[in-house]
C-alpha cells in the first residue's frame, strides 16, 4: 500500500494484516468492510482510516442538512452519513453521496457482525415506540380474503427479495433521475460561475506563488476549496451526472426488473414498483383493515405515498421506507 490507513481505535493490525484485510475489503461508497476492521473516509479521501470491530460500540446512519432524516420531517434533499461510535464516547462521521450506499453498507455489516447495534440509542427507542403503535393499528383477526391477499403479497415479497441488486438499482436510479430533473438551471449557472472564479483564483495563486508574491497561498487554498465544493455538490452536469445518463440508467434498471419478473405469474405490482418495501406497505394496509384485495391495497398504498411531502411528520421507519420507494412512483407519475 502506498499509504497505510490510520488506526482510530486501540486495537491495531499488523502491517501484513492491514494490507491483506484492506485489499480484500468490500468497498461500498467511500468506506469498506474488511474481515477484521472497517475502513472509513475523510472528507476528500476514501478508506484512509480503519477501526477494528473489537473497538466499535455501534454503527448507524445519520441524515442531516434537510428537514428529513430522523427529525421526523421530510423525505428528500438529505445529506447522509455513516456514524461509527467507538471507545468511550468517540465517534467518526463519514459523508456519503448516496443514502442507499449507507443502507447497503449497514446491511452488509449486519451479515458480518449480526450482534452489532445498527441504530443510535435514540433511534432504537423511536423504533420500539413506532412498532408498538403499528401493532395497535392491526386487526386482531383478518377475513379469509384478507388472509389470502396477505399470503399472495408475502410470496411476492420473497420472490423480489431474491433479486436485491435489481430492486436496489431500480430505487437508486429512480432517485437519481428525480434529483437531476429537479436541479434548477439557475443553480447550475451560479455553480458554473463559482467554479470559473475558483479556477481563476487557483491559477492566479499558483502564478503568484511562483513569483513569490505575498498571500498567494490563500488564493490557491480558497480556489481549490471551492472547486472541490462545487464538484462535490453534483449540481453541474458531468459524464454520469446529467439527464440523459440518468434516464438511460433508469430505463436499464426498469428493463432488467421487467425481464426478471416476466416469468413470475400474476405478480401483484407492475415491475417499476417491484420492491420489498412496496409489498410490505401493501400488507400493512390490509392488516390495518383499510383494504381486502391486493388491487385495493395497491391503490391505497399509492395514495399514502402521494400525500407524503416535506411538511408531513413521519416516523424514522417510514422515512427509511419512503426514501427508497417514493422516487419510483414520482418518476412514473404514479402510473
Amino acid at each position: 500500500m502506498l499509504f497505510s490507513p490510520k488506526c482510530l481505535g486501540t486495537t491495531r493490525l499488523t502491517k501484513e494484516e492491514l494490507k491483506e484485510d484492506k485489499a480484500k475489503c468490500v468497498k461500498i461508497g467511500p468506506c469498506g468492510l474488511g474481515a477484521k476492521a472497517l475502513y472509513l473516509n475523510s472528507f476528500f479521501l476514501d478508506r484512509v482510516y480503519y477501526i477494528s470491530y473489537k473497538d466499535i460500540n455501534r454503527c448507524f446512519k445519520r441524515v442531516a442538512m434537510s428537514k428529513g432524516g430522523f427529525t421526523g420531517k421530510g423525505v428528500f434533499g438529505s445529506m447522509p452519513y455513516l456514524v461509527v461510535q467507538y471507545g468511550t464516547g468517540l465517534e467518526k462521521q463519514c459523508n456519503f453521496k448516496f443514502e442507499e450506499e449507507v443502507d447497503m453498507f449497514l446491511q452488509e455489516l449486519s451479515k458480518i457482525r449480526p450482534e452489532m447495534p445498527l441504530h443510535s440509542v435514540e433511534a432504537e427507542y423511536k423504533l420500539r415506540i413506532a412498532e408498538e403503535e403499528e401493532r395497535k393499528r392491526y386487526l386482531k383477526e383478518l377475513s379469509p380474503e384478507q388472509e389470502n391477499s396477505v399470503k399472495v403479497l408475502r410470496e411476492a415479497e420473497e420472490v423480489v427479495k431474491a433479486y436485491p441488486e435489481q430492486y436496489t438499482k431500480l430505487s437508486v436510479t429512480a432517485k437519481q433521475k428525480r434529483v437531476i430533473e429537479r436541479i434548477s438551471p439557475t443553480y447550475q449557472k451560479v455553480a458554473l460561475v463559482i467554479l470559473m472564479l475558483s479556477v481563476a483564483s487557483a491559477l492566479f495563486g499558483v502564478f503568484a506563488l511562483i513569483k513569490g508574491q505575498g498571500l498567494a497561498i490563500y488564493f490557491v487554498l480558497f480556489g481549490f476549496s471551492f472547486i472541490f465544493i462545487v464538484i462535490s455538490s453534483r449540481i453541474l452536469p458531468t459524464g454520469r451526472n446529467n439527464k440523459a445518463y440518468a434516464e438511460k440508467e433508469w430505463a436499464d434498471a426498469l428493463k432488467d426488473m421487467s425481464e426478471t419478473m416476466k416469468d413470475t405469474k400474476d405478480f401483484p405490482v407492475p415491475p417499476q414498483y417491484a420492491h420489498p418495501v412496496v409489498l410490505e406497505r401493501m400488507i400493512r394496509v390490509i392488516r390495518e383493515g383499510r383494504a381486502d384485495s391486493v388491487s385495493d391495497a395497491f391503490t391505497i398504498m399509492k395514495e399514502d405515498l402521494r400525500k407524503l411531502n416535506s411538511d408531513v411528520t413521519v416516523s424514522q421507519k417510514e422515512y427509511d421506507e419512503v426514501v427508497q420507494v417514493k422516487p419510483m412512483f414520482l418518476v412514473m407519475d404514479y402510473q
